[in-house]
């Protein structure tokens, strides 16, 4: 049975989205991380930690030509089967989502290893904030016993020899990200999240390819906002109209 839950837009109504009215709720990091997905032409794609589907629900809205097959995972079951029916009432046939609890590893949740070309994932930022009182809330933004090493060791195991991972995080947790993947995976490329011009990035956009040697690169800086307060135009690009990074940062075509 669905929880109750309010029924949302992304994309400036391009997607409808269903999420709890108590509960996690998606924000613009899962618009941004669809976004930074770059040069895909084909394949399959996985969503680790999918919550209410925004992050596969904009990625099959923005590739909707190409139609791949996106699944999600999702620990709670309630958000799984919610982010189900968001797939259905946007038509979404190629997307779909499975409760999982990727810490039982991939045997147990009826996955193959290595059998994904692109993983997306926007896992739980910390061990360490104060939970929220909201149970969903808390078990979505808060590692309890699952690190954010064995989280990405995860989606190393899931995608395929020279597949893509892309994250959203913390910009606090890019050191530890490195050394997660330090060996296992490279050419890494890194943009960092700004509010505004003057302050310091409090996110990062991440994509890595398993396998590769290549050495790692750091993006111009992307703003959220300019100086008045409202979006800024690039943005506006990405949150409104769908656009993806590459269409606006050459350097990803």
């Amino acid at each position: 049975m669905l929880p109750e839950y309010t029924a949302d837009y992304l994309l400036d109504k391009k997607v409808k989205i269903f999420q709890p009215v108590a509960g996690y709720r998606a924000s613009t990091d899962a618009v941004l991380l669809a976004a930074f997905v770059s040069g895909f032409k084909h394949g399959t794609i996985l969503d680790v930690g999918s919550g209410t589907g925004a992050v596969s629900l904009c990625l099959a809205e923005r590739l909707k030509k190409i139609s791949p097959q996106i699944t999600g995972l999702e620990l709670q079951p309630e958000l799984a089967e919610l982010a189900n029916f968001s797939a259905a009432r946007n038509a979404f046939g190629s997307l779909s989502y499975k409760n999982a609890d990727i810490r039982l590893g991939t045997k147990a949740n009826g996955l193959s290893p290595c059998s994904f070309d692109v993983v997306v994932t926007n896992p739980p930022y910390s061990e360490h904030d104060l939970p929220s009182p909201n149970p969903s809330k808390a078990l979505a933004h808060n590692h309890s016993d699952f690190s954010l090493a064995h989280w990405l060791e995860f989606c190393l195991k899931m995608t395929k020899p020279q597949g893509k991972i892309y994250m959203v995080n913390r910009a606090e947790a890019l050191p530890l990200i490195c050394s997660c993947l330090q060996n296992k995976a490279g050419n890494l490329t890194i943009l960092p999240v700004y509010s505004k011009c003057g302050q310091t990035a409090k996110r990062i956009l991440l994509s890595a390819q398993k396998d590769s040697k290549a050495p790692c690169r750091v993006l111009p800086p992307f703003f959220t906002h300019s100086e008045n307060g409202e979006y800024s135009p690039e943005a506006q690009k990405i949150l409104r109209s769908g656009s993806g990074f590459e269409e606006i940062i050459p350097v990803l075509r």
